[in-house]
């Protein structure tokens, strides 16, 4: 008896051990799945894939009970915010909550014709949201500047600003302007209305998704094809690659060190920066673009194009319909028309072509270098606008090609103003402009760019360009590589989509399975965070 009673405490005393050691387990799992400021659950990180990969086994199995799959999604999406902004997911939900009663009441304003009624509606929706915006994002800003130009003397600090909250408040005024203008009828679903305002792929960075493009697909229930999820796979894999192989690599081991230090350089060096941070920010977004439109298409779900190759831009307005396309349609849809957009006076109109653009500025962050930047934008399409009605050219209309390109045709393919030359040198010209206007995007300060134009403009060096390309040989492969690629004929590279999206499953897993580790292998140690996360 003595000996099974010895044998039964030793085990459990093992029994025990192994408890305690699978509950110090547990802490360090509770702590990883916890909200931490400085540990957002990001594509590009590997507690997201891992999650996401779950995530997606569940919904497989639950995909045909549409209750379930919702819920599933639903619950995940408000995860996923909460690990990027904690207890601001409420706030998510309460903006969810609002809009969908605002809907109903603006849908019975709607059917007994009470414009009145409709209007306080739409000014009670922007109030909301733009006055969330106000207090999360521009409070501070507001509070240094008027402590800046008058005598009051009031320091506040930063407040925690929700992760996507200028694009979950877009897509909520939109959804409720909408209704007011009779293009859409009001979700009288509350569940339909919390999928489409939380689904997590778009929810932090965009594309801007309107409830006009994407509720009658939560309401028709689709279900992802073969071709759909080969699309998506591979544009995750792009979406990986733009972030981590390119746009993190540039920045961290060139870009961030020149604009941190402008006058340590050369001009030559400052200038290469310039170009870089350009083809970084593209990389970065669009690769996020990419990943959250692959991801919903993992789903069945299919977002609008949001970057259509906006480097081939052949002059700032141009620039601008292939460039964060869900956000410039936005503002020109809900700002610029609505401020009269081109049905007024030629003046009146270069106006609000001009506000739109200070206005976009702001939307991305709290600084008067956005705005300054929004406003040099303004100036350039006022300017573009002045100068085709100057001197207009041949008349040219908007052409898709097979591979889902715009080009400009010309309507008399002999004239000069549309040959090859004129179009490179156009290209070329239009992205150094804007390149250089991205330098106001990314300086901290005035100051900044003032020191890297001065270097730019009296300590060029251009001696130095050797050296330069000998230590950053990888830095310059990638950017010089990266424009190329970007400007190259679509009928080149749709190629590797087509190739791969025609490949058999098992060949598709072994390359994302490839790719994926050559991000781990090439990522830097602490997790860089997408760009446009901040806004």
């Amino acid at each position: 008896m003595e000996a099974l009673t010895e044998f039964f405490s030793g085990l459990a005393s093992r029994f025990t051990a192994m408890l305690e050691s699978v509950s110090i387990d547990v802490d360090k799992i509770a702590d990883i799945l916890r909200y931490d400021p400085t540990q957002p659950l990001l594509f590009n990180t590997g507690l997201f894939m891992l999650l996401f990969a779950v995530f997606m086994v569940l919904f497989w199995m639950v995909r045909g009970v549409r209750v379930l799959k919702m819920t599933l999604v639903i619950l995940f999406s408000l995860y996923f915010y909460y690990k990027s902004s904690g207890l601001c997911c409420l706030i998510l939900l309460g903006v969810c909550v609002s809009d969908y009663l605002l809907g109903l009441l603006m849908q019975r304003a709607s059917d007994r014709g009470n414009v009145g009624v409709k209007r306080l509606i739409v000014a009670a929706n922007v109030l909301v949201n733009v006055g969330m915006l106000a207090y999360f994002k521009y409070f501070k800003l507001i509070i240094d500047t008027l402590s800046d130009f008058t005598t009051l003397d009031i320091s506040v600090e930063s407040l925690l600003l929700p992760a996507g909250i200028s694009f979950f408040t877009f897509r909520s005024i939109s959804y409720i302007v909408d209704l007011y203008r009779g293009e859409i009828r009001a979700c009288r679903n509350l569940f339909n209305y919390i999928f489409f305002l939380t689904f997590f792929p778009p929810l932090l960075a965009g594309p801007v998704v309107r409830a006009k493009q994407f509720m009658p697909q939560i309401e028709a229930n689709p279900v992802a094809t073969k071709a759909m999820t080969s699309e998506g796979i591979y544009l995750i894999i792009l979406g990986l690659i733009k972030k981590v192989v390119i746009a993190d690599f540039i920045s961290g081991n060139f870009v961030d060190r020149v604009f941190d230090n402008p006058s340590l350089y050369s001009g030559f060096e400052n200038l290469m920066a310039t170009f870089g941070f350009t083809v970084q920010l593209y990389c970065d977004f669009s690769g996020y673009s990419d990943m959250a439109i692959g991801i919903a298409l993992l789903m069945g779900y299919r977002f609008l194009e949001n970057f259509n190759a906006p480097f081939k831009a052949q002059n700032p307005t141009e620039f601008w319909h292939r460039w964060h396309i869900s956000l410039s349609t936005w503002l020109r849809d809900y700002i610029y028309i609505p401020l009269g957009g081109n049905r007024c006076s030629r003046p009146r109109m270069y106006f609000n072509q001009f506000a739109t653009m200070v206005i976009g500025g702001l939307w991305h962050g709290a600084s008067w270098m956005y705005v300054i930047w929004g406003a040099i934008h303004g100036g350039l399409l006022v300017v573009h606008k002045m100068v085709r009605r100057l001197f207009p050219v041949p008349a040219a209309r908007p052409v898709v090609t097979e591979a889902g390109e715009v080009v400009m045709v010309a309507s008399d393919p002999s004239s000069s103003w549309f040959s090859p030359l004129v179009r490179g040198f156009n290209m070329i010209l239009t992205f150094v402009i804007i390149a250089l206007t991205f330098m106001f995007f990314r300086a901290p300060s005035m100051a900044d760019v003032g020191m890297m134009w001065h270097q730019i403009l009296f300590d060029f060096h251009l001696s130095v360009a050797p050296q330069f390309i000998e230590s950053y040989l990888t830095i310059v492969l990638l950017i010089v590589g990266a424009y190329l690629i970007h400007v190259a004929p679509s009928a080149i590279t749709s190629r590797p989509r087509q190739l791969f999206e025609a490949a058999p499953s098992i060949v598709q897993a072994i390359i994302l399975a490839a790719v994926i580790i050559l991000v781990i292998q090439v990522r830097q140690s602490d997790i860089v965070p997408f760009i446009y996360l901040q806004y």
